[in-house]
């Protein structure tokens, strides 16, 4: 009889149904258990698992553990933090995109920080302002000066993070400055189009000192029922420059939209609220408002 060793790790990498997990020792090439399959419970990226190793075989997935947060697209799990990255130029910021993903993460329960590159081809200072404004953690970044470099460093040890933006925002080249060993394949943005070609082909979890950052494909649209956020009701909780004004309506069932007696819609008319973001919202809540209880569950 064979023996077999069980032990824990991280998954780091997965790509046709393979699964590399990271233990203490080594990491291992895994396939998942079919039960996973028959429960629609697959096995993802950052999930933390249990795996058992015979003595001779693929050693297999055995347990997954519970799951503080995961994403379907891209399916990454347990993140901390996410660094939503976006560009002054080439391609131009766009902030409904930026706001989808920011209400993303506050609703996973991740921490949002933005990273506007490029800053050095033209300044950022009012997305700067209209972030840092909305409570939200937000970084210049230039990959020819090294702004914004050490700040954005000192935000990884110790976490799973998340980088994520538009295609040709310079995901891939920001993690080349702060790495240089990951040798990262980096591409031009297409001048005829306006966006990046898709670089990254797999969502890999790369091991930094004491943590993970999770490099994702890139992607210029969201759908929000990929997201989880599906309940109108909780949408506006994801905007926190909303919070302080949200028992000062008029009515208790203000959606903010376009109510009398709004005080989310005063505090926007008087430029406290910018006006990109509260269009960013009216956006997402005409998209998800129409969504039915039983496609919530699906």
């Amino acid at each position: 009889m064979s023996a077999v060793k069980i032990i824990d790790g991280v998954i780091v990498k997965a790509i046709s149904g393979f699964y590399y997990v990271e233990t203490t020792d080594k990491v291992y090439e895994c396939k998942a258990r079919g039960v996973f399959r028959k429960e629609s419970n697959t096995p993802l990226v950052g999930d933390l698992v249990t795996i058992n190793i015979p003595d001779s075989g693929y050693p297999v997935i055995d347990e997954i553990k519970e799951r503080k947060n995961f994403l379907t697209r891209p399916p990454v799990a347990n993140i901390d933090t996410m660094i939503v990255v976006c560009s002054t130029v080439s391609p131009a910021p766009n902030y409904k995109v930026i706001d989808k993903m920011i209400s993303t993460a506050i609703y996973n329960h991740i921490e949002p920080v933005v990273v506007i590159s490029k800053s050095d081809l033209k300044p950022g200072y009012d997305m700067l302002d209209i972030y840092s404004k909305a409570g939200i953690k937000t970084i210049l970044y230039s990959s020819v000066t090294g702004e914004g470099t050490d700040e954005i460093y000192s935000l990884l040890p110790g976490k799973i993070t998340a980088l994520i933006g538009n295609s040709g925002v310079g995901k891939s080249t920001l993690l080349n400055k702060l790495f240089p060993d990951f040798q990262l394949k980096t591409g031009e943005v297409s001048q005829k189009l306006g966006r990046g070609r898709h670089t990254t082909r797999t969502v890999e979890l790369l091991k930094i000192k004491n943590g993970y950052v999770v490099d994702t494909p890139g992607f210029s649209t969201m759908q929000l029922e990929k997201y989880s956020i599906t309940d109108k009701e909780q949408l506006q909780y994801t905007f926190p420059e909303f919070q302080e004004f949200l028992g000062e309506c008029k009515f208790t069932s203000c959606s903010h939209i376009c109510e009398k007696g709004c005080a989310v819609l005063e505090k926007v008319y008087d430029g406290t609220i910018p006006k990109s973001r509260h269009n960013s919202y009216v956006e997402m809540y005409n998209e998800i408002k129409d969504i039915k209880e039983w496609e919530r569950k699906k």
